[in-house]
């Protein structure tokens, strides 16, 4: 294929890619005014990204395995229509459960065009030239991303919109995309006999959600340490266990466990596991920092991380056209890896009046990190595997990126409650008398706080609160990052194959 021809079957894709991830982004900073709206607490602002995220991890390797035996065309639309009918329900929620139900959906969907991108993509385009066409998904990611919370923070903050319409925008582009595939994308179909293991699919998400479900109640509804955390991680032990072994008996295993007899496969996917964590869980605490610890408004709150952005859009693109000229991508990982801890390191000294110059160079240097290692990670192991196995190998990365960030947010979200309410309690004496009645409201009742209701002494003694508990969690992930970093120095080079 031509470089054009290359193109047009990749514009629809693209499009399809853009609309998966501006469903995640575009709610970034709207979901503390959709959660205070619904009437939730944090634990509901956690699982409606947990929620979409358990869903792209349950059913990234699902797609990944049908798309070595489907028509790749066919479940790419098929995942969009999915997403149109999780935006829909997720738009007209009443409350935390239906829209948590409809982020479900959306991850269904989200999952089929995040694995499918990378699938198509191996299967038009040998691994020397894939580095330059990855730029583009890079470019594709970074723009929605960038673009997302902009959108949401606009949409929320215009009286005639409302947060609602952050979760139909995704819509258009999504019927758009389905469109434009229909008249572009055209893969030869590898016809076969056919065996899907659902075994393995129900297996893998009852493990990961019985994890999620300890993570999220533990220290809130009971002990870290009693009977229902040995109940709860005892049975996602077994769960596990039973999904391994389902997947030795199985004739198409989800996960095919001989792909991690390659050494670059399995470190791939344990470097994904950590950089998953600290990429979704670095990310998804930026909108609640901003417009609870220095009470941004959603608009503003998207502005404030173009750093992040532009240094992601930077790294994914120079470093795709860098490997394609010299089929070289190890450095690339392990620079990544670097600047990806040092910008979390840092960013765990946040206060609630850090300077915003510093704020921003930490979140560059995040943003050249994750843009140096995602992509890459997936190329390596695309690298190392047969075309028929590339479905598989691809959406196994891409399953362990989603999982690490599923668990990290859960984890995450559970430990900022914590520590918001520590901080709360060890400065409400700072308080004059009067102002504590008004402090003990605010953070109580397992709701996020109107700061623009609470006086001026209240709302800063409740800024500093987030602001000392969300700096703490980036301190968290950066030993996170780290280890992917020390993973990915044990990854063996090999040069892109032609």
């Amino acid at each position: 294929m031509t470089h054009a021809q290359i193109m047009r079957a990749l514009s629809g894709l693209l499009l399809g890619l853009f609309c998966a991830i501006l469903s995640s982004t575009v709610v970034t900073n709207a979901l503390p005014r959709i959660i205070g709206d619904l009437g939730g607490g944090q634990s509901a602002y956690t699982w409606v990204v947990t929620a979409s995220l358990l869903a792209v991890t349950a059913s990234t390797p699902l797609w990944g395995k049908l798309a070595d035996q489907f028509s790749k065309k066919i479940l790419v639309q098929s995942s969009l229509v999915i997403f149109v009918i999780g935006s829909l329900v997720a738009g007209l929620a009443q409350n935390p459960a239906t829209l948590i139900g409809a982020r479900v959906i959306q991850g269904l969907g989200g999952g089929g065009l995040s694995a499918l991108a990378q699938v198509v993509l191996a299967a038009m385009i040998s691994p020397r030239e894939r580095g330059r066409y990855s730029g583009y998904l890079g470019a594709t990611f970074a723009v929605a991303t960038v673009g997302g919370p902009l959108l949401g923070g606009v949409i929320t903050d215009t009286s005639w919109l409302g947060w609602r319409w952050c979760l139909f925008v995704g819509i258009p582009f999504a019927v758009v995309a389905l469109i434009v595939l229909q008249r572009t994308l055209d893969l030869p179909v590898l016809k076969r006999q056919v065996e899907v293991d659902w075994a393995g699919a129900f297996f893998v998400t009852a493990a990961v959600c019985t994890l999620l479900v300890w993570i999220t109640f533990a220290d809130a509804m009971y002990a870290w340490l009693s009977w229902q955390t040995y109940a709860l991680v005892g049975a996602a032990l077994v769960l596990t266990l039973i999904f391994l072994f389902v997947e030795t008996k199985a004739a198409e295993p989800i996960i095919p466990l001989r792909l991690f007899r390659n050494p670059t496969i399995a470190l791939a996917s344990a470097a994904s596991l950590f950089v998953g964590s600290a990429l979704f869980a670095g990310t998804v605490f930026f909108s609640q920092y901003f417009q609870l610890a220095r009470g941004a408004s959603p608009t503003m709150s998207g502005v404030m991380t173009i750093p992040f952005i532009a240094g992601l859009f930077v790294s994914s693109t120079v470093s795709g056209r860098v490997i394609t000229r010299t089929g070289r991508w190890k450095g690339w990982l392990l620079a990544g890896g670097i600047l990806l801890t040092a910008g979390l390191a840092l960013l765990g000294m946040l206060r609630y009046d850090t300077s915003y110059l510093f704020i921003a160079f930490c979140m560059a240097l995040m943003g050249l990190g994750v843009g140096m290692t995602l992509q890459n990670l997936v190329l390596c192991t695309q690298n190392q595997v047969s075309p028929g196995d590339l479905g598989a190998a691809s959406s196994t990365v891409t399953f362990f990126r989603s999982l690490g960030g599923a668990v990290g947010v859960s984890v995450l979200g559970s430990v900022l409650t914590t520590r918001i309410g520590h901080y709360a309690r060890d400065t409400i004496t700072h308080l004059a008398p009067q102002d504590r009645a008004a402090a003990a409201q605010a953070s109580g009742g397992g709701r996020l706080p109107d700061l623009a209701m609470l006086p001026a002494p209240v709302r800063t003694w409740l800024e500093s609160a987030y602001g000392h508990g969300i700096g703490d969690i980036f301190m968290y992930v950066a030993p996170i990052a780290l280890l992917a970093f020390l993973v990915t120095l044990f990854i063996k080079e090999v040069p892109l194959r032609a």
